[in-house]
């Protein structure tokens, strides 16, 4: 399959999830999203929604779990980032990023780089550390 043709399915599913989750049809959504787990293993979307589903159904340690395995998967992916920055937080009351279209648009300024001890950074939302 086509790059393309992946992502342009992706975006599909990303879409009709949002559309079924404001039906309230969680079970439909996790059906198709659970397909889309074996269609694409390696792509974090699906587990990003689960996630969003999953809280939906206020399941939040599982939703946490996928939101951290969409990270796992591409560790740039912005929606599942800001999703369990969000849900990860006490009484998060927010709202959900389905994609990379319900991100805020402005840049935020309480980012910094973190190092592993191999060297590789990552960029991650600022906290408060003493020490």
């Amino acid at each position: 399959m086509r790059n393309e043709e992946r992502s342009d399915e992706l975006k599909k599913l990303c879409l009709d999830v949002r559309n079924q989750a404001i039906e309230g049809k969680y079970e439909e959504c996790k059906m198709e999203i659970c397909h889309a787990m074996e269609k694409y293993p390696h792509a974090p979307q699906p587990h990003n929604l689960m996630g969003i589903i999953l809280e939906k159904k206020r399941d939040h340690i599982n939703a946490m779990k996928h939101f951290q395995a969409a990270l796992s998967l591409d560790p740039t992916y912005r929606p599942a980032d800001y999703n369990l920055y969000k849900y990860g937080t006490l009484l998060s009351n927010c709202k959900c990023a389905y994609d990379e279209s319900d991100l805020p648009m402005e840049t935020p300024t309480d980012l910094e780089t973190i190092y592993d001890e191999r060297g590789v950074g990552r960029v991650v939302y600022k906290t408060n550390r003493k020490g």
